[in-house]
């Protein structure tokens, strides 16, 4: 996501806690999505104030990266 030649919108496909968001991550990042975890600077001093972090893709991996994110819901059911 951070190569110069990227153009494209960077959106959010995932947002919970940090374990989970790095674990939705790896399997993006399995299926050849570059996917990175954002989170706010407080949560980085002091995880505890913000507990939450999202995953975000280029956006035209959304849509494969949703349905991967989706397969994963429906295995947790």
């Amino acid at each position: 996501m951070n190569d110069k030649n990227d153009t494209g919108r960077i959106v959010e496909v995932f947002n919970g806690s940090r374990w989970e968001a790095e674990l939705v991550k790896g399997l993006l990042e399995s299926s050849d999505i570059i996917a990175e975890v954002k989170d706010g600077l407080m949560s980085s001093i002091a995880p505890y104030i913000s507990p939450t972090v999202s995953v975000m893709v280029n956006e035209d991996q959304y849509e494969q990266a949703m349905e991967i994110i989706r397969d994963r819901d429906k295995k947790d059911e």
